[in-house]
């Protein structure tokens, strides 16, 4: 394990004085009730990292955002803090082949599994903070915030659909509509092909592995076409 621990430090670029706390953000609790008193969970930790991770980006959008008024900030602060960005900041850094997780999670995809995902980064970021400080913390969860917000902050965790809708809501007599064109391979990798329509014309195109993916596909491509930032 310790080789795999070096490859995360050099991923997430912070170097751990006490191995033991980035262990103990790596472990699932199916993990630790496997190993009974030899391991903690990394629960206590993902309480702790997400108390800090609120503070860092509340402050951040503070500082950087003077116009934005209590009620923008919130919205923002939660779309960047809610498990679907966590989930990919994690993907970001590989942090699923770190994991060490019980038989049972471990054979049931729990590695990919987008909530055990961003535990762990929130664990992780505890971890950071108890060896390094306030500030390693907010140099490593800075490293994931975009230094330009979009507009619709549905964009910053990927639901390019409600993005989509939150443009075309301005007007209520457009209408929008996700058609599904194509669906091709064997049933454990499937593709499909959908197109998103505004009042009948198609504006975007999308492929992806499930249905819900290619919608989200076809809206970003939309949203690029419209000149949204995406």
């Amino acid at each position: 394990m310790g080789s795999d621990i070096t490859l995360l430090e050099k991923r997430i670029g912070y170097q751990f004085q006490e191995q033991e706390l980035i262990h103990e953000a790596l472990s699932h609790s199916s993990y630790a009730n496997e190993k009974k008193k030899l391991r903690r969970s990394n629960e206590r930790l993902e309480f702790l990292g997400d108390s800090v991770l609120s503070v860092v980006v509340s402050q951040y959008l503070f500082e950087r955002y003077p116009e934005l008024p209590e009620g923008e900030l919130t919205k923002i602060r939660a779309a960047l803090v809610c498990e679907r960005s966590l989930h990919r900041f994690a993907l970001r850094i590989g942090l699923g082949d770190f994991l060490l997780l019980g038989k049972g999670e471990e054979h049931t995809g729990g590695r990919e599994r987008p909530s055990i995902l961003a535990d762990a980064f929130e664990a992780v970021i505890a971890a950071i903070y108890l060896d390094g400080g306030l500030e390693a913390a907010r140099t490593h969860i800075l490293h994931f915030i975009p230094e330009r917000i979009p507009e619709s902050s549905s964009v910053l965790f990927g639901d390019y659909k409600t993005a989509l809708q939150e443009i075309i809501q301005k007007n209520p007599e457009e209408k929008v509509e996700y058609v599904l064109i194509s669906e091709s391979g064997p049933d454990h990798n499937k593709s499909f092909m959908v197109e998103v329509c505004l009042n009948s014309n198609v504006i975007g195109k999308g492929q992806g592995k499930s249905k819900k993916e290619a919608e989200q596909m076809a809206a970003k491509e939309a949203l690029e076409l419209m000149g949204c930032e995406t």
